[in-house]
């Protein structure tokens, strides 16, 4: 009997250890399901929270992005305004330029016409008055021979230059004529006759004086001859006739000597 009661109670330990230990186990269970449910809570909060913490960062985001593009918008407007100000005033100082250009141009036209004007005038005077006083050939005429010489013959630096140059012809001492403008160069020889008042009898003589000039002048023989009748003026008819005899005729042209008829001529 003795053996049974002992049986049973140690039996009666073991069941009480066996229920204090699955008392345990349910309370380990029931504390680690309470710590789990703890944990999903904190990180159902912690995703929660980081889920509102996103959304706030992507409305952050959103607004600074929508500002961004309002500023640059805003930029864009500013610089094609800056930028269409500028054209325009460029288009401006352009036209004002071109303004100040052409009025420029038209005053140093009208200053360069009324000096042409004036030089005209006063080559007129001086043409006239040298003409009064039997100085044409001096004055008027002979300063321009080198000139015409090097513009219409290709002529330059002349070895002799003469004005009323008096000559006795070697053949006949008694016979003396006066050559008004004489230019020698190496190849060619300038003769000019000058005349107040032009007339078809003068041209006569001076186409005799063209055919004695070698008598006159025998070391320039075999030099070309360029006959010129000059004098202020010189009518249509004239004109002809000298270019009929192949001599170049000079007269004033505005503010200059020049030759009337050189094309004709040569």
């Amino acid at each position: 009997m003795q053996i049974v009661e002992e049986r049973v109670s140690s039996l009666e330990e073991t069941l009480e250890r066996f229920i204090l230990h699955v008392d345990r186990s349910f309370e380990r269970q029931e504390r680690f399901a309470k710590e789990m449910r703890d944990d999903r809570k904190k990180a159902e909060e912690r995703q929660e929270r980081f889920a509102k913490e996103m959304r706030e960062d992507r409305k952050k985001a959103e607004e600074r992005q929508e500002k961004s593009a309002k500023e640059m918008c805003e930029d864009r407007k500013k610089a094609e305004e800056r930028q269409e100000k500028s054209v325009k005033e460029m288009c401006e100082d352009r036209k004002k330029a071109e303004e100040r250009q052409e009025k420029s141009a038209k005053e140093m036209k009208d200053f360069k016409d009324e000096m042409r004007e004036a030089r005209i005038k006063a080559f007129k005077l001086w043409g006239d008055a040298a003409n009064r006083m039997g100085t044409l050939a001096e004055d008027i005429v002979a300063p321009s021979i080198r000139e015409i010489g090097e513009k219409y013959f290709k002529l330059k630096d002349e070895d002799d230059f003469m004005v009323r140059r008096f000559k006795r012809k070697k053949a006949d001492k008694s016979k003396r004529r006066e050559f008004d403008v004489i230019c020698v160069y190496e190849e060619a020889v300038i003769l000019v006759e000058v005349k107040s008042t032009p007339r078809m009898q003068y041209i006569d003589d001076f186409i005799k004086a063209l055919k004695e000039f070698d008598e006159y002048f025998a070391e320039y023989r075999g030099r070309k001859l360029i006959p010129i009748f000059a004098s202020l003026y010189l009518p249509d008819e004239v004109i002809d006739y000298l270019t009929k005899n192949k001599i170049y005729a000079m007269a004033t042209r505005e503010d200059m000597m020049d030759l009337m008829n050189f094309e004709k001529v040569s």
